[in-house]
């Protein structure tokens, strides 16, 4: 789980905690990052005109390498309601700063004159959806949705309902518990107009144990967020006794679900 896009008090509170940690935590590896990378250029179909938002952007982690890695000349627009993680993210002309969460962005009046009906070839909502209250998701993606010109993807990358991560149990069963449904935020898709699609990507991570002991002690996933610190030490235990082995590999598996708007040069 990652990147804030909701204002809620209890997880702005956890993001402007971990802003100053949060690509130490979250990067795993430069194999990681260009992987993930690689694989969003590809399902947004990215080229060097094409304008982009990352709603729910954390410190930029994504959108900087997009832009090179895409060729994209910019600006790419970097949506957080975190001050914190906003500050992190790289002073470049190429990316531009918008501190508003995703129901304030997709809310009439626009926020920015970035951004507007239409307005938008690709759209990334990257491990943040579960941000955005249960009752509010159909309508923020139907808003979403309506930024989009035509030809224009909508691509949400999210964690499935079940994770392979080796987390103390009661962390998992709080995941499973809370985590949206890719096949509903499809549906979502569906809903506003688009076409939609979900894949499945994977990814095998090996983390040195005691790195990974410490990430869960820093409560890199949101989640952990829920436990105060002698559940975390606890967890944390459990998990070194679950795992005598000096580091850990586990599948990182991600569902990318995808919406198309009809029309542009594709239709």
């Amino acid at each position: 789980m990652g990147h804030n896009t909701s204002g809620t008090s209890g997880t702005s509170a956890h993001y402007q905690r971990l802003a100053g940690s949060y690509d130490r935590q979250w990067s795993y590896g430069d194999d990681f990052l260009g992987w993930m990378t690689g694989e969003i250029e590809v399902t947004l179909a990215l080229s060097a005109d094409h304008r982009l938002a990352d709603v729910g952007c954390g410190t930029g982690l994504y959108a900087r390498r997009l832009l090179d890695v895409a060729g994209l000349r910019g600006p790419v627009l970097c949506v957080d309601p975190s001050a914190a993680m906003l500050a992190q993210v790289p002073d470049d002309p190429r990316l531009a700063r918008l501190q508003v969460s995703a129901e304030r962005l997709v809310t009439y009046p626009p926020p920015s004159d970035f951004v507007s009906i239409g307005s938008l070839d690709a759209i990334l909502v990257k491990e943040a959806i579960h941000h955005v209250e249960p009752s509010d998701r159909r309508w923020v993606v139907d808003g979403l949705g309506r930024l989009l010109a035509p030809g224009g993807r909508l691509l949400v990358v999210m964690l499935p309902t079940r994770i392979g991560y080796p987390l103390f149990p009661a962390a998992l069963e709080a995941f499973e518990r809370l985590q949206p449904d890719p096949l509903d935020i499809a549906a979502y898709l569906r809903d506003a107009g688009l076409s939609a699609d979900v894949r499945y990507h994977d990814f095998t991570l090996t983390i040195p144990k005691e790195r990974y002991l410490a990430m869960v002690r820093e409560r890199y996933m949101s989640v952990l967020s829920l436990f105060d610190d002698d559940q975390i030490r606890a967890g944390a235990r459990e998990i070194d006794a679950a795992h005598p082995e000096p580091s850990l590999t586990f599948p990182d598996r991600f569902a990318f679900v995808l919406g198309v708007r009809a029309g542009g040069s594709d239709a």
